[in-house]
């Protein structure tokens, strides 16, 4: 019995003291207002912008007689017997090619963040990050700053060229101290969250890249007086009848992810990503979607003959296309788009039509006569494979094909054996 009752005593003693224990613990949470709480490391890649001064990024225009190097191409424009070839972010080059045979380098504009450029009359109109700037080419080896539309692009940022996300956050606060978003630091970041916490919702402030913004480059398309420069999902119009570009109030705003845009007469065609867009110019102002496309998409090149378009779609880019293929459309209702034929392609690019002449940038360069679009296998005159272009423009009479090394010049005079005249090269840094 002594043995029990000293048993029982002490399990009411434990109790006792377990009791106690947890009232201390209670009353100590009570008095310190305090949770237990543990956390977890969050380790992650994060873009941050890299910012300049406003007035720093306005003031850094310069135009020189001092030729650099072509390291990539962007977009090319041509007047009289020059060509001016964008370097994207960097500037635009000053090519004399008076001889193609013999092109001179002879000068460079230097414009921060450029991706476009489009020449009416004697002007050139280039994108610049956020601004429209404009240059008087009177003198075309030596193109004089005439002015600049601030802002006309508010939403244009600088394109990442890795898969991770941005700080959205921090670039409105360099825009709101009046700074200009003009490159991306990559940095590793460390965080420290609850445990359960959903990770996704820890740094909200960072936007995808895929998301709208982040392949932000202005898109221009000509149209009588007007040009059309789509960025995201906005299209602006900007009036350039009086010499002074000036935006028209309001912008059209397009449901999809845009690649690209083309103009031909009184039509505008634009590339998104869930299909082609048709739209009608017939009131320059007023642009009316017509149809839509759905299996054409992203950045897939147009030429147009008269009332038919010709379309190249490929696999193995980021478009998600899955066939390589040369589509045929009639659009002489753009109401009611038909695709009349489609042919077979190896991985077709850019392509040119030039009077009755389709050149196409597959496996080589294809050159078609348009005479019978029904027919086109039949109408090859040449392929010519010596070089590997993926895009194709033409300039006074010679066609001009871009592929990695460079700017190949041919003189096209006899399509079925095509004269290479000069190359400008590329030399990347």
């Amino acid at each position: 019995m002594g043995s029990e009752w000293r048993d029982q005593v002490y399990l009411v003693e434990l109790k006792l003291i377990m009791r106690k224990i947890v009232f201390l613990f209670l009353l100590t949470g009570l008095l310190t207002g305090c949770e237990y709480t543990s956390y977890q490391v969050l380790s992650y890649n994060v873009n941050e912008p890299v910012f300049i001064t406003r007035e720093e990024f306005r003031n850094s225009v310069k135009v020189t007689s001092q030729p650099q190097e072509l390291k990539t191409y962007g977009k090319i424009g041509s007047y009289e017997a020059y060509l001016y070839i964008s370097e994207p972010n960097e500037g635009i080059h000053i090519i004399n090619n008076a001889n193609p045979s013999n092109p001179q380098n002879i000068g460079f504009i230097r414009l921060m963040g450029n991706r476009d450029l489009i020449i009416r009359n004697q002007f050139l109109y280039a994108d610049s990050y956020t601004d429209l700037v404009w240059f008087d080419l009177s003198n075309p080896s030596l193109p004089v700053l005439k002015g600049r539309v601030e802002n006309i692009f508010p939403d244009a940022f600088p394109v990442i060229d890795n898969e991770y996300d941005y700080d959205y956050s921090l670039c409105i606060e360099g825009i709101e101290n009046d700074q200009v978003v003009v490159g991306w630091l990559f940095t590793e970041r460390i965080d420290e969250i609850p445990y359960g916490a959903d990770s996704s919702e820890s740094h909200p402030s960072l936007i995808a890249k895929s998301g709208e913004g982040l392949e932000s480059m202005s898109r221009f398309a000509l149209h009588d007086t007007y040009l059309y420069a789509v960025i995201n999902n906005q299209m602006s119009i900007i009036d350039l009848s009086t010499g002074t570009p000036r935006k028209v109030e309001g912008n059209i705003y397009i449901s999809n992810h845009v690649e690209t845009v083309f103009s031909y007469q009184d039509k505008m065609f634009i590339g998104t990503s869930f299909g082609l867009l048709i739209y009608s110019l017939q009131e320059p102002l007023n642009p009316v979607l017509c149809s839509q496309v759905m299996h054409i998409y992203d950045c897939n090149p147009i030429a147009m003959n008269d009332t038919l378009a010709y379309v190249t779609i490929r696999v193995g880019n980021q478009c998600g296309q899955k066939s390589n293929e040369l589509i045929v459309l009639d659009m002489s209702d753009a109401y009611q788009p038909a695709q009349i034929a489609s042919y077979p392609m190896y991985n077709p690019k850019g392509m040119l039509v030039n009077k009755d002449v389709l050149f196409v940038c597959d496996d080589g360069l294809k050159i078609f006569n348009l005479s019978n679009p029904n027919a086109l296998n039949s109408q090859l005159i040449t392929h010519y494979n010596e070089i590997d272009g993926y895009d194709i423009v033409s300039s006074n009479n010679v066609v001009i094909v871009i592929s990695d090394n460079g700017l190949h010049q041919y003189d096209c005079s006899n399509l079925s054996h095509l004269n290479l005249l000069s190359v400008i090269p590329f030399r990347p840094s």
